[in-house]
């Protein structure tokens, strides 16, 4: 007898556990998601901001006349950095990108000096870099502005699908977790039918029975939550290490409503996923409890 009631402990825990688990996993994806839906700005401005307008410098130009027009760009609102790119420097970049010397046959260097300008991610619109090419070509030391009109369009039209589609699998997420944790929760209330019943049956009022349920469905997605939390941290510190630039964990005020609202939400999802499954097996009638 010891050793069954050792076995149905033991199998008791194993439940416990997958419960918990699969609440920290739904959560944890749930989380993950959030944190995606709340740096898609950061994360589409990282790639914005790596873009940049080439200016090509006329030739002959000044060294003071080249750093005036560079001190002008920095104070521009629209400036995120800059580069000075050589002609020399360009040479040696063509020459590691296309494996070929042409000065070999040339006999001189045809390429331009040039200032890479990198654009605050709010300007890295075609309207805007239209009007900000306009500005750059009435220095007189400039000779041409060039820059990838297609990858603009793309880039923007990109983000706006990304987080079209990133807010409707939020949405099925969420669904799909509520379904999950319930279904988990409703099959071990499943197996205790019989002594919901019993105790129905000797006089135990519906809330009564309910109470012990309910309280150990709420631990269970308290455990669940923080596990899921816990993960997601050691998630972010590891991601804001390798990335930086995009300041996973600078918003403080934003993460702790986040790890609130997935605490909040693993403990509301099972408290009623099982004060409706408790519910349903407090009305059934005896004869159908082995249906």
């Amino acid at each position: 007898m010891g050793s069954f009631e050792k076995y149905q402990k033991r199998r008791l825990r194993s439940s416990y556990f997958s419960v918990v688990i699969s609440i920290a996993l739904v959560l944890f994806l749930l989380g993950l998601l959030a944190l995606l839906v709340f740096h898609t700005k950061n994360i589409s401005n990282h790639f914005k901001e790596q873009y940049a307008i080439n200016i090509f410098i006329k030739e002959n130009s000044s060294k003071k006349s080249i750093n005036k027009l560079q001190n002008t760009l920095k104070s521009k609102a629209f400036s995120k950095k800059i580069a000075y790119v050589s002609k020399a420097d360009a040479l040696e970049i063509y020459k590691k990108d296309i494996g070929e010397d042409f000065m070999e046959f040339l006999g001189e260097n045809p390429l331009q000096n040039s200032i890479d300008l990198y654009l605050n991610a709010n300007y890295v619109m075609s309207d805007s870099i239209q009007k900000i090419e306009k500005i750059i070509l009435k220095n007189k030391i400039v000779d041409a502005v060039t820059y990838d009109k297609s990858l603009i369009s793309l880039l923007n039209e990109s983000v706006k699908k990304i987080s079209f589609w990133m807010l409707v699998f939020s949405g099925l997420l969420s669904l799909i977790a509520v379904v999950l944790i319930n279904g988990y929760l409703r099959l071990s209330i499943y197996a205790k039918r019989f002594t919901i019943k019993t105790m129905q049956m000797v006089g135990a009022t519906k809330r009564f029975i309910r109470k012990p349920f309910l309280y150990r469905s709420v631990k269970l997605g308290m455990a669940g939550a923080i596990l899921a939390i816990f993960a997601l941290v050691v998630l972010l510190f590891y991601l804001n290490k390798k990335y930086p630039n995009l300041d996973l964990i600078k918003d403080k005020v934003n993460l702790s409503i986040l790890f609130i609202g997935i605490f909040t939400l693993g403990i509301l999802i099972t408290w009623l996923s099982t004060f409706f499954a408790t519910k349903k097996f407090l009305n059934l009638a005896s004869d159908e409890l082995h249906v």
